[in-house]
């Protein structure tokens, strides 16, 4: 008998939340590619490996461990994906949202998202940190598609405000305090895992990418879906394909990934207690 999207992720809620030692996560911290040094800063840590988790699955990807943290930042508590999967490593789109949809069901209303990406934009140069302040799907489905479960959210939810603009205003306002720059622009996913050509770059840019990468999109749809608020943010770790004569290499980027994600850990860490409050 085939088990309901709704009734797995109830599943996996009642084991997290039986695992989290009396915690009750407000927070959800998705990491990307070479960006688990928000970890590091986190305190009373329980940690629970996907495989543990019923109905969640791991990565194959290397920079994705496949662990679930929960515990405290700043005086919050939170629960931190250390890794993510991904539509391309052949997961179903319910496999690469279940997580989303069990952390609504902990409760958990505020989502932070971070990956790593290919600047798109000339001002992007890797290293840098981009804000999403809207997307483009281009991955070729939506992790709605199929019957809605109105305990999740509408048919038909509205993505005007995908990126919720109060969280963008806080992300600026830290990134001052601490003196990193974080750029603004619109993120590109596609399915991957081949990274796009010249051609499509060229595409990419003419049609408002500022970056381009094979992630998040499909947990931002899935967040709004549930009424969750989302600040997101992209790490460039590479020039996108034919705006330099540079090759792309995954272990490349899984280093400028952590090194840049340095300043995007600091960010966030100072982050979370503040968007708790909007």
């Amino acid at each position: 008998m085939t088990i309901s999207i709704y009734d797995q992720a109830a599943e996996a809620a009642r084991y997290i939340a039986a695992a989290s030692q009396g915690r009750t996560p407000r927070v959800a911290v998705v990491l990307g590619s070479g960006l688990g040094g928000v970890a590091e800063t986190l305190k009373d840590g329980v940690e629970i490996p996907y495989s543990e988790i019923p109905h969640f699955v791991s990565s194959t990807v290397q920079g994705h461990e496949g662990k679930l943290l929960i515990g405290s930042i700043g005086g919050v508590d939170v629960a931190l994906m250390k890794g993510r999967v991904h539509f391309y490593e052949g997961y179903s789109m319910d496999q690469v949202t279940l997580p989303i949809r069990v952390f609504n069901l902990l409760g958990i209303t505020s989502l932070i998202l971070t990956n790593a990406a290919g600047g798109a934009a000339p001002h992007l140069a890797p290293g840098s940190l981009m804000a999403i302040t809207d997307h483009i799907n281009l991955m070729g489905d939506n992790p709605l598609r199929g019957p809605n479960d109105e305990r999740f959210g509408p048919r038909f939810p509205d993505m005007t405000a995908a990126y919720t603009p109060s969280y963008l205003e806080a992300a600026h306002a830290v990134a001052r305090e601490i003196d990193v720059v974080l750029f603004e622009g619109v993120y590109m996913a596609l399915r991957g895992p081949s990274y796009e050509t010249p051609a499509e770059i060229r595409m990419m840019r003419k049609l408002g990418a500022d970056a381009v990468g094979m992630s998040t999109v499909p947990e931002v749809i899935v967040a709004r879906h549930c009424g969750m608020k989302v600040l997101a943010v992209s790490c460039i770790t590479n020039i996108a394909a034919g705006m330099s004569s540079a090759q792309i290499d995954h272990s490349e980027v899984m280093v400028v990934g952590e090194r840049a994600g340095k300043q995007l850990s600091e960010l966030i860490v100072r982050l979370i207690p503040k968007i708790v409050t909007l």
